[in-house]
């Protein structure tokens, strides 16, 4: 029943058979160029009428005080001309030569007098207003409130569906995927239009976020005209206040990991232009992303309780100096075990990074999705140690029941699109596929029986196997060019045999040594501080344990939230980094700080009440000075 009926909808949008409804539909939702302007000139022109009548007569006087003014001049040069004034001289006061470029609000016009035509424009544009904004509002997120989710995520190809009949090709993945195509089109529409509209302002820089009264509209482009628009409802829970930022960066890291296995968005629908290829990875990619952020049946963003985070960056291990000269011996055995090719390494103990041999953007892709699914926290946990919220519900079968338009092409003919020529989705991101074998090796059915799997280096342009070894809470992930095993230089196996035969001594060493030295999961704790360091060049932070930050008060966290969406929107407004220091007084009289300078960031809260701004300054001074060798002094 439910499928019938969304079918119908979905014919009744895209179908050909005409009618005015059918061609009205397709000029809202298309979001072509020239439906949005021919929109806009709809609206200037309703707009214009009041704006006219707001300003009629603006070029003979300024305002209704300057006609006062300049008409009791004019009375007094009168009355002191005329010793005795009259009933009659009072009569024609009102026509004086004087007075006559000055139109007079209490004369009796056949024409609307100027007071009244201001005040009806100006009545006429606030219901214009008023009236745009809630079709805006009822164009696109009606229909989503019916649906039970308070989250919509969407991908759409602006160059896709501009033809009439053919809308939901630009459709490439929507959550929840069980609602009615009228609804997601509803969506993308709207998106697309908002888009359109703020282009022509702002050619090279695109919308990012739309705040409307009972929704947020979040906006990334992962590549050219590919959008990513996650639309979250408003509501009064305190739980439910979030960054923008925090937002897209949620939007970016799935596009980032989804790249690293299966290539760009773009060369996927240039593989096979209908669009089934790239559906086929998008929905389970994405679906099993999102369970990461599931509490029961429903998504949890990051909220203001996360603020000391930083998504998109990896939290490094500070090495002691012998430590750090076995780390540096045990990469170059590594390096040299493919033989003659160089091979990458990255390598992690617990969840903090310890070494990488790539770029920055490369590191952060492989760190985000070893803490996600590969390190020891996560096989004994079965679930992301890296995410700070609790695992629930798989939303694997609700993408089963989905009648979007990956369903429109079958998935079982598909070609993979990683690597591999098996008629098979590679799904990534599932849970509790990764095991460790005899030989330290982890192994994964994911890319097929006895397959290694393999992934893209966006920096280096390379596609690579990835072999996880892990000892106790020690892993090392090893990347091995594919092409040498594909033309027969090199053999899974033989890199395997060199590790296990000249490695493994040095990394037990190495696992001892950062073990005597581990000081736990509050090895980073500062006693009296709660922070944040972020290092944007690097992509590198570091904040004080999850379990410290939760001890603070929610106005402090809140504070602090607050201070981080300052800083966020002043680093938008100027393209050029400049210093800044901002300091923010919570309800509760605790202290939130943001230093920012040459491309580091320093958040911190601070809970004494007593504190005054003075003390609060002093202590992010001394911290400054302790842990970061003075990069934050304001001296």
């Amino acid at each position: 029943m439910g499928n019938e009926t969304k079918s119908n909808g979905a014919s009744s949008l895209g179908g050909g058979g005409g009618g005015f409804r059918a061609k009205m539909e397709h000029y809202v939702y298309s979001g072509e160029k020239k439906h949005v302007l021919a929109g806009i000139g709809i609206f200037t022109v309703i707009f214009g009428i009041p704006w006219y009548l707001m300003n009629r007569g603006s070029n003979n006087h300024r305002s209704h005080q300057d006609y006062m003014e300049k008409a009791d001049k004019a009375r007094k040069a009168r009355l002191s001309s005329s010793p005795s004034p009259s009933s009659d001289n009072q009569i024609h006061a009102v026509n004086d030569p004087l007075t006559q470029g000055f139109p007079c609000p209490y004369k009796h016009n056949s024409a609307m007098s100027e007071p009244v035509a201001q005040s009806f424009g100006l009545c006429l544009l606030g219901f214009i207003l008023k009236g745009f904004y809630e079709i805006l509002e009822a164009m696109g997120m009606a229909s989503m409130n019916s649906s039970g989710e308070s989250l919509k995520l969407c991908v759409f190809d602006l160059r896709r569906g501009q033809n009439e009949g053919q809308e939901l090709d630009k459709i490439l993945f929507f959550y929840p995927p069980d609602v009615t195509f009228s609804t997601q089109l509803s969506v993308i529409g709207l998106s697309e239009g908002l888009i359109t509209f703020t282009r022509l302002f702002s050619p090279e820089a695109a919308c990012e976020v739309i705040e409307a009264e009972r929704h947020s509209h979040v906006f990334h482009e992962a590549e050219p005209d590919i959008w990513m628009v996650m639309v979250v409802e408003k509501n009064k829970e305190i739980e439910a206040i979030w960054r923008v930022d925090a937002l897209q960066k949620v939007l970016k890291e799935v596009h980032s990991l989804f790249v690293m296995f299966h290539g760009s968005i773009r060369s996927l629908l240039d593989k096979e232009p209908s669009g089934g290829l790239i559906r086929s990875h998008l929905y389970p990619f994405i679906t099993d992303y999102l369970n990461d952020l599931s509490v029961g049946k429903k998504l949890q963003l990051p909220s203001f309780r996360e603020t000391l985070k930083e998504r998109g960056t990896v939290q490094m291990l500070t090495l002691a100096r012998d430590a750090a000269l076995e780390v540096q011996s045990l990469v170059g055995v590594l390096d040299s075990c493919a033989g003659t090719l160089r091979c990458h390494s990255v390598i992690l103990f617990h969840d903090l990074l310890v070494s990488t041999t790539l770029s920055p953007d490369d590191t952060v892709d492989l760190f985000t999705f070893s803490v996600m699914r590969l390190t020891s926290n996560a096989l004994s946990s079965g679930t992301s140690s890296w995410s700070y919220l609790r695992k629930g519900t798989s939303l694997s079968q609700t993408s089963s029941k989905s009648t979007s338009p990956q369903l429109l092409v079958s998935s079982d003919s598909l070609p993979s699109g990683n690597g591999h020529d098996a008629g098979r989705v590679i799904r990534p991101l599932q849970h509790n596929k990764w095991i460790k074998g005899k030989d330290g090796f982890l192994v994964t059915d994911i890319w097929g029986k006895d397959a290694t799997p393999t992934i893209w280096l966006h920096q280096r342009q390379e596609r690579v196997h990835l072999l996880a070894y892990q000892q106790k809470c020690l892993t090392l992930v090893l990347l091995v060019p594919t092409e040498a095993i594909v033309n027969g230089e090199l053999d899974i196996s033989f890199v395997k045999h060199q590790v296990i035969e000249n490695a493994t001594a040095k990394i037990l060493k190495v696992e001892e040594k950062l073990s005597k030295g581990w000081g736990g999961e509050n090895a980073y704790h500062v006693s009296g501080y709660r922070y944040l360091l972020v290092d944007n060049d690097m992509e590198v932070s570091r904040a004080s344990p999850s379990g410290k930050v939760a001890t603070l008060a929610k106005e402090t966290l809140l504070a602090v939230n607050k201070l981080r969406e300052t800083v966020d929107t002043e680093k938008s407004r100027t393209k050029e980094e400049k210093d800044m220091e901002i300091c923010i007084r919570a309800k509760n009289n605790a202290w939130a700080i943001a230093r920012v300078t040459r491309g580091k960031e320093l958040y911190m809260a601070l809970e004494k009440a007593s504190d005054t701004l003075l003390d609060a300054t002093d202590s992010v001074q001394s911290f400054s000075n302790r842990y970061c060798n003075g990069t934050f002094s304001m001296d």
